[in-house]
């Protein structure tokens, strides 16, 4: 059977089986899982609505990228770039830490390495994959105008040839390599490969050993520990607040503060953005057990943790991820009203009484 006479019966079939790179390309050029997963939904209305014209003048995958990448330059035109703390204000010592959140849109948001990342027999395009989702990397990407975006992600991470994004895009080959040209000086100049680069796929023996130390220093709030494992120019970030603390000191000095009721938290593995990630539960003083405190995902360079930021809207994030709603208390999972707006509200009025 040609690709322009698929029958209704196996059209879903075959647009579903697109789904997961799809969703990874759209989540690189919006930096939004939500939104990925939405321009995905309608990339796939979109090829339904429109099969009777597609001829199979090209394959099935090039056609849903074409459909993919109008649908995120139409969602791009609003002008948003997602970002991380880091990007957007200086590091703030713990005396004048306060937690100002900012709206979701602004936020570069995690990602289950599932939903993005297709099983790939070859490890070298696996760790390709990999590192092109990882946190660094994607905050770079949302410094490139769109159409650059574009262009770098189909030819640096997909592999697509050069004429192959001009027939895409309906521009020129020399109008795409100028691109890529532009997007790969923009990426040098703002350094984005990042720390978390130097985490090994699969991680080492070293690195296996580094994230048992740092469960077993996070579980038991052991800020001796901890700082051990740190980096000295180690990151922590909380969105949705702006406020990002450099180095040990500051960092365990506002876990033993405003972040103490993290004492006693649970830490629950997951893959996320293609890097070392937990699902943090801390304790739940109303109904016992554990209840959804934050995401977690870590960067690992020179053998320590470089980075861990902290996504606190759980509210979204857990059901993304497919975690459980509460550990070890009565009742079913779920049956409690948890998320991310409690979390915020919790480590407000945390602030609130520390000031």
């Amino acid at each position: 059977m040609s690709e322009g006479t698929a029958t209704t019966a196996d059209l879903d079939v075959r647009l579903e089986k697109h789904r997961v790179e799809l969703t990874g390309y759209c989540y690189r050029m919006l930096g939004s899982s939500f939104e990925a997963e939405d321009a995905v939904q309608d990339t796939m209305v979109r090829a339904w609505r429109s099969y009777d014209k597609f001829e199979g003048r090209s394959s099935m995958r090039s056609w849903l990228y074409r459909i993919a990448t109008n649908v995120c330059l139409d969602m791009l035109n609003a002008g948003n770039r997602r970002a991380r703390p880091m990007d957007l204000t200086a590091p703030s010592p713990l005396a004048r830490a306060a937690l100002t959140p900012r709206p979701d849109n602004t936020w570069l948001e995690p990602m289950p390495d599932g939903r993005v990342l297709p099983t790939n027999d070859d490890p070298a395009e696996a760790a390709v994959a990999k590192e092109s989702v990882r946190l660094a990397f994607m905050a770079a990407l949302q410094q490139l105008p769109p159409k650059q975006r574009a262009v770098l992600i189909l030819r640096e991470v997909l592999a697509w040839r050069a004429s192959e994004v001009a027939e895409l895009l309906g521009t020129t080959v020399a109008s795409v390599n100028s691109a890529l040209q532009r997007a790969r000086a923009t990426l040098a100049e703002n350094d984005g490969t990042g720390a978390d680069a130097a985490t090994s796929d699969p991680l080492d023996e070293e690195q296996q050993k580094l994230l048992e130390r740092y469960v077993e220093a996070f579980e038991g709030y052991d800020m001796t520990a901890l700082t051990a494992l740190l980096h000295e120019d180690a990151v922590m970030t909380m969105p949705p607040f702006d406020l990002w603390l450099r180095g040990p000191q500051d960092i365990t000095g506002f876990m033993t503060t405003l972040g103490a009721a993290c004492a006693g938290s649970r830490l629950i593995p997951v893959e996320v953005n293609g890097l070392p990630g937990f699902a943090q539960y801390k304790p739940d003083e109303e109904a016992g057990g554990h209840t959804p405190w934050s995401v977690q995902v870590l960067e690992i360079s020179e053998g320590r943790v470089s980075g861990f930021h902290f996504f606190l809207d759980t509210a979204r994030w857990f059901p993304l991820f497919g975690l459980p709603l509460h550990l070890d208390g009565p009742g079913a999972p779920g049956d409690r009203g948890v998320g991310g707006t409690g979390a915020v509200a919790g480590l407000e009025a945390e602030a609130d009484e520390v000031e």
